[in-house]
């Protein structure tokens, strides 16, 4: 997400921030258009708000929920899928939370259904792969009146029909649609939840407090129909969910993030993020887990792996430059990974610009082969990540 290896908070101060500055949010419900050169600081502070600063207890099902007592929030559902016949497409869909103010400075006497304390994001894309075609959309909305939020029993997070909601059986029904594309699918969690960091204490800088609480289910079979241009596939794969929540941004220094999720057909995924700084450098903080084939957690210290840039494509859009070909190398485990976009232009130009696209891998693991798929998220590339919020 801050992402995503880590999806880092400054990826939804800007993201949601860019929400919160549509519309000031009255006890009424009313809303009034705030139109601005630049978006405003809160009147509250960070330190108003609960900090990761310390492994803690994570309990489920509670902690699949909502943390209002924390600033930001996502859960991001990304995924691989295939028809019987071959054709790929990839997905991601985002569901973002931000608080307006601390949960104990909102009134709990307002009367109204639109009366709202946390505003939702969500992002939907989507590539297909044999026309080269790449599909992205963005909505907002209060977190009120049934328009949007998240709760932990039963699972459920959504925005307007943009939804994942857990079923009797203990699979995941998620949905969304958006013009001539839909997309409806049934998850079953393989492995169950994945802590990454100690115990789900992901620390992100050496500042207290910056780190998230960072939970996954890293494989999840995944079977359903997409409807695009009036046509409807049967479709099966791999979907990938990250949760995090926080309160802290990313260090002075650090101006975006690399964060990758691969499954591979051994059944064994991979999460890595790496933490670009100004110079050029990669923060000491940035981190990793692999996930065996038997669930076991094994947690990767920066030094353990190696990430190596091997081709890039610029942006015709926006002018970026990313990376657009990867070579992983982790020496303990005898891991050694050549990752490709499945298309080039996987960018999301919304609120602000990022890259996030389907990836295929090819690679060895002990000298035998492997191969799979996954997704990257590229941050911190595009010019208009880099302005004043």
């Amino acid at each position: 997400m801050l992402a995503k290896g880590s999806r880092i908070i400054l990826f939804f101060a800007v993201v949601v921030a860019t929400a919160i500055g549509l519309w000031s949010i009255r006890s009424n419900g009313t809303e009034e258009a705030r139109p601005q050169a630049r978006l405003q600081s809160p009147a509250f502070e960070l330190t108003d708000f609960a900090r990761a600063d310390g492994p803690i207890e994570i309990l489920f099902p509670e902690d699949n929920g909502p943390h209002p007592e924390f600033l930001t929030e996502w859960w991001y559902y990304t995924g691989n899928l295939d028809t019987a016949n071959g054709r790929h497409f990839g997905f991601e869909l985002t569901f973002f939370r931000r608080a307006i103010a601390p949960p104990d400075v909102i009134s709990e006497d307002r009367e109204s259904d639109w009366a709202a304390d946390q505003v939702y994001l969500a992002h939907f894309s989507f590539a297909d792969i044999q026309s080269d075609r790449f599909y992205f959309y963005e909505r907002f909305s209060r977190g009120a009146a049934g328009l949007a939020g998240a709760r932990a029993e039963p699972y459920e997070v959504w925005i307007d029909d943009w939804r994942v909601a857990q079923q009797a059986d203990g699979t995941y029904h998620l949905i969304a649609a958006q013009g001539g594309l839909m997309i409806d699918l049934v998850l079953t969690d393989l492995k169950g939840p994945v802590l990454h960091g100690i115990d789900g204490y992901s620390k992100k800088g050496p500042e207290p407090g910056n780190a998230s609480y960072y939970i996954s289910q890293t494989r999840l079979a995944s079977d359903g129909t997409i409807l695009l241009d009036g046509q409807e596939y049967e479709v099966t794969g791999y979907s990938w969910m990250d949760h995090e929540y926080s309160t802290s941004a990313l260090g002075a220094n650090q101006v975006g993030w690399d964060w990758f999720a691969i499954q591979l057909n051994d059944d064994t995924e991979l999460m890595l993020f790496q933490l670009r700084e100004e110079d050029g450098g990669i923060a000491g903080f940035s981190s990793g887990t692999i996930i065996g084939a038997d669930a076991s957690v094994n947690a990767l210290a920066n030094e353990d792996f190696e990430i190596i840039v091997t081709e890039e494509w610029t942006s015709p859009n926006s002018g970026a430059k990313y990376p657009a070909g990867w070579r992983i190398v982790i020496p303990g485990y005898e891991i050694d990974l050549e990752i490709r976009p499945y298309i080039n232009d996987q960018e999301l130009r919304v609120s602000f610009t990022y890259w996030e696209g389907a990836v295929r891998v090819t690679g060895s693991r002990a000298g035998v082969a492997v191969e799979g798929n996954g997704y990257v998220e590229l941050t911190g590339y595009a010019h208009s990540m880099q302005g004043e919020f």
